[in-house]
Order: structure tokens, then sequence, then C-alpha cells
């Protein structure tokens, strides 16, 4: 790897409703030594990949290069829930060795998870006690384990995470 003095990097995931049964997920990732993008569509409501495609613009990876982009198409017809890192591990992992495709594919499906989420956060209740707060908060990761680490809020070292084992650690 080359000598570097300064490194930056940016990573946006976004997700959007395109019609009532499908949704987009993409993934932008721009540092000193790599731009790529990975856009996922997926069929509702069983949350169905039903289209993948990703683009390398510049890599210092050899494995990176747009010839891995043909891994990407293995997890069409794989479903987001439990189990889903296991098999995209497996299926873009084993047709290349960058790790940041993958790991870019697995944004896109937890950001599909966390827009479900969105909703229920927007109705929850405003607890006028702190307490009262972290332990709304506190129950709603336990109900769902995904969103561990996936926020600063739910993040460990938050006091929102006391007390809640890790996903793989129960």
């Amino acid at each position: 790897m080359a000598n570097i003095l300064q490194f930056t990097r940016n990573r946006c995931t976004s997700v959007e409703r395109i019609d009532e049964e499908t949704m987009r997920a993409s993934c932008r990732l721009r540092d000193t030594l790599t731009e790529a993008f990975v856009e996922i569509m997926v069929r509702l409501p069983d949350l169905e990949i039903i289209d993948v495609k990703g683009e390398v613009l510049q890599t210092y990876q050899e494995a990176c290069t747009n010839t891995s982009l043909d891994a990407l198409r293995k997890i069409i017809g794989i479903r987001i829930g439990a189990g889903m890192l296991k098999m995209i591990k497996g299926l873009i992992g084993g047709g290349t060795d960058c790790k940041q495709l993958v790991f870019m594919v697995e944004e896109c499906c937890h950001g599909v998870i966390l827009s479900f989420t969105k909703e229920v956060l927007i109705t929850s209740p405003r607890p006028k006690e702190l307490q009262e707060a972290k332990d709304f908060y506190a129950k709603m990761l336990k109900e769902n384990i995904r969103l561990y680490n996936r926020c600063a809020a739910f993040a460990p070292g938050s006091s929102l995470v006391e007390g809640v084992e890790p996903p793989g650690q129960a």
C-alpha cells in the first residue's frame, strides 16, 4: 500500500421507496484510494433482492476491479433477513476478495431494515424522563437486535445498549 500522509473516507447509504412493491438501496464509498457504488433493488413485502449493480471507479486493490462486480449478481433472489450476512459473504465473498463490495452490499441491506424502523421512531412516545426514554429504546433494541451498532445511539458504549448482548455473543 502507498505511504499515505493523509486519508479521508466518506460512505453514504440511502434507501428510497420506488413504488408500493419496490425499494432501492445504494451505498457510495469514496476515500483517498477508492471510489465505488453498489445499488440493490428489493421487492416488498418479502424483501427479496431482485437486482444489483455496482461500479468501482477507482481502486488500489486488484481484487476490486470491475471484473469482481460479476460476483454481485449472485445475491439476486436472496431475502433480507435472518442469515443474510452469511449468505452474502458466502455468495459474493467466494467470487471476489474485494471486502469493500461485500460490506457495501451489507450496508444496503441494513439500510432497508433500518428504513422500516423509521416509522417506529416517528410514532414513538416522547417521554419527559430520561430513564423512561432509555427503557423504551433499550426494549426496541432487544426486540430488533439487528439495530445493534447500526447507528450511534445503538453503538457499543451508548447508555441505550447497557445490558444488551451483542449479536453473536449471546
